[in-house]
């Protein structure tokens, strides 16, 4: 098992697990919350056959990386991936955020730039700014995550089975796209995760990400899910284009929030042709929406 080390808590480090296999241009993937790099399950052998070198690694608190009691904020993850980008020496990487995942690849771009990275991809994002204010009414109100962590915090097993019922639709895509069996492994993993992390987390999903995606000089890929019950597609996906220069969205009709299981065949269609294109040098967008 590979790890590399981002920090101290008191007498342990701080590890995060990795898997960097195959060989090509790198494509880095950043798992959603709760889960780990285990969710990328359908993506991972569709990239090694096409030729890509595919690192995913565990999020501070999740899947097989250490679980400290701090450090669950953008700033931080960021620069533990940074951490990993530096530690592999990755260059003309493609970055790819799922949901959560989004966030690490928004903060880093807007706070070490993109010397070692050609593009970036959000799928499920929860960007660009989930929070309702006054200068931002499309976003979700405050209760609605104050809810979401009083259930983590009553009872953290029962919430994550009615979460990732609605992570995946389940009462639409049962037997269909997703299996009992395929929510239960998804539970399994969540269920593993550090509980403080769990419960931090929400509230870096608070997080503005609309002056790190304005900085953005590569092309990007938006893949959502318009039925992403979540991220909503109208206060994330959507307005993603409306702050990158070179952006590009792929709606998912119908889809639900894990349209990288439910929907893996669009998903790494887009993601493949995305990926085949030319990068071409841009300038940031200046200036908010």
């Amino acid at each position: 098992m590979s790890y590399i080390t981002v920090g101290k808590e008191n007498s342990g480090t701080i590890d995060l697990y990795y898997e960097d296999h195959g060989a090509g241009k790198p494509v880095v993937l950043i798992h959603g919350w709760p889960l780990s790099s285990k969710s990328w399950e359908k993506q991972v052998p569709v990239l090694l056959d096409a030729g890509y070198r595919v690192i995913a690694y565990d999020r501070r608190g999740f899947g097989n990386s250490a679980k400290p009691t701090f450090g669950y904020d953008y700033d931080t993850l960021a620069e533990d991936l940074h951490r990993l980008m530096t530690e592999l020496d990755l260059t003309g990487a493609t970055l790819v955020g799922f949901s959560m995942g989004g966030g690490e690849v928004a903060r880093y771009l807007g706070t070490y730039g993109s010397d070692r990275v050609e593009k970036a991809v959000f799928i499920s994002a929860i960007q660009p700014y989930l929070l309702k204010t006054s200068e931002n009414p499309e976003g979700l109100e405050g209760s609605v995550f104050d809810g979401i962590m009083e259930g983590i915090a009553a009872d953290r097993p029962a919430f994550l089975a009615r979460f990732l019922s609605d992570f995946y639709n389940v009462d639409v895509f049962k037997g269909d796209r997703v299996s009992d069996e395929a929510v239960r492994l998804s539970w399994n993993i969540a269920a593993t995760a550090s509980p403080r992390g769990t419960l931090d987390c929400v509230s870096a999903w608070l997080t503005d990400f609309r002056s790190d995606l304005q900085s953005i000089d590569v092309p990007v890929l938006v893949i959502h899910g318009d039925a992403d019950r979540i991220s909503p597609f109208p206060a994330s996906g959507k307005r993603i284009p409306e702050l990158v220069k070179e952006s590009r969205l792929a709606v998912i009709e119908g889809g639900p929030h894990g349209i990288t299981w439910t929907h893996a065949d669009r998903v790494n269609r887009e993601l493949l042709e995305f990926l085949e294109q030319r990068a071409e040098p841009m300038e940031p967008v200046v200036g908010l929406s």
